[in-house]
């Protein structure tokens, strides 16, 4: 992507589709030869178009967070979604996932008893139709239960009719600089125990599910399954800090105007000011980031400050200070967010606008 095309009017979120099916290609070609099936997490993206691409570059299926965007996603011919994530299932949410599994095979996630028994109450008749996999702790320590209480976890659920598939686990730790690798590891034996146990005990495990953009592609074969990695398709800040990605890799980035800019002084730092503030790039900052976000064009500035409407971008001494009304392209620290705060996005490709996509499960929080 060269520069912002001149028929967009900033703020504007705008992906690259060459960037974006070359990042596709490499990591569906990266897990493939590992005998690994990827199942990409779309709640990235959140769009029917993108989705089509990474499935038909080999993805087994998608990874959504909630049953409302596994809705989406059936709803335009997805015909295998993971919810990856512990739900509680009442009578409301057993009727929606009724009518998934009449569309597509229908997997979601558990990390104990009680859910469980609750999910399997819940749907009654149709708990045969809705895999489950118990979610195991690999060092994040957010959700997911220990190794070793896998199998009283997937007693119960089978107990209360559910299949149990298998196993899955989010290193969520793999984002902190120095951590790719060690939680890929952890991760690996994490899911070797828990996949071990539930063999042992008599339970057919046919999914051992992890990977995160930072870890996925750091998972060997053997005990994985399948990997469910979701920012690998844009990239950002993020992954930039972390080294898992170049800036040529970055495919999402949002156009910005250039609305105030000052040179500073001993006491004021050189800065300018976007007119993109956290309603379009987001707001997130974890402890290890030097910044919000960064500009593509501009590696030496970060983002310092962020208003609902205002980026205030701090510059070097040195580092050349863009002009007022000038347009950049600011990469957010995380892509995820920024993606559900438009209602679409503009697709560029040779520095012209080609297409523009709606951002489908925007808002399916539930």
């Amino acid at each position: 992507m060269a520069a912002v095309p001149p028929e967009i009017d900033t703020p504007e979120i705008l992906v690259d589709r060459d960037i974006l099916e070359r990042n596709i290609a490499r990591t569906a070609e990266a897990v493939a030869a590992k005998g690994i099936a990827l199942r990409p997490h779309a709640k990235t993206h959140k769009i029917p178009e993108i989705a089509a691409l990474q499935l038909a570059a080999g993805a087994v299926g998608l990874t959504v967070a909630t049953i409302g965007e596994a809705e989406v996603f059936a709803d335009h011919g997805v015909t295998d979604l993971f919810i990856a994530y512990p739900l509680w299932v009442g009578p409301r949410q057993a009727e929606r996932l009724r009518g998934l599994a009449e569309k597509a095979r229908i997997a979601v996630g558990t990390d104990s008893i009680e859910a469980a028994r609750e999910m399997g109450a819940s749907l009654g008749d149709a708990a045969g139709s809705v895999e489950v996999l118990v979610e195991i702790d690999s060092g994040h320590h957010r959700s997911g239960v220990a190794p070793a209480r896998a199998v009283e976890v997937a007693r119960a659920a089978a107990d209360a009719g559910l299949p149990v598939a298998g196993v899955f686990t989010f290193p969520g730790h793999s984002y902190a600089p120095g951590m790719p690798a060690e939680a890929a590891a952890q991760e690996q034996r994490a899911l070797a125990d828990a996949a071990g146990a539930l063999a042992a005990a008599g339970f057919d495990v046919t999914r051992v599910s992890g990977g995160s953009t930072p870890s996925a592609l750091l998972t060997e074969g053997g005990t994985t399954t399948e990997v469910r990695p979701g920012v690998y398709v844009f990239g950002d800040a993020q992954q930039l800090e972390l080294e898992r990605c170049a800036p040529e890799d970055i495919a999402l980035t949002i156009a910005a105007t250039v609305v105030s800019r000052h040179e500073g002084d001993s006491e004021i730092p050189r800065r300018i000011v976007l007119d993109a503030g956290s309603k379009v790039l987001g707001g997130d900052r974890p402890a290890w980031t030097t910044g919000f976000g960064r500009l593509l064009d501009y590696p030496a500035a970060r983002i310092m400050a962020l208003s609902e409407h205002h980026a205030t971008v701090v510059f070097p001494d040195g580092a050349p200070l863009p002009a007022l009304g000038e347009r950049v392209r600011a990469v957010p620290n995380h892509v995820c967010v920024a993606v559900n705060l438009v209602d679409e996005v503009a697709v560029v490709r040779g520095g012209a606008v080609v297409d523009r996509w709606r951002v489908a499960a925007r808002g399916r929080n539930r």
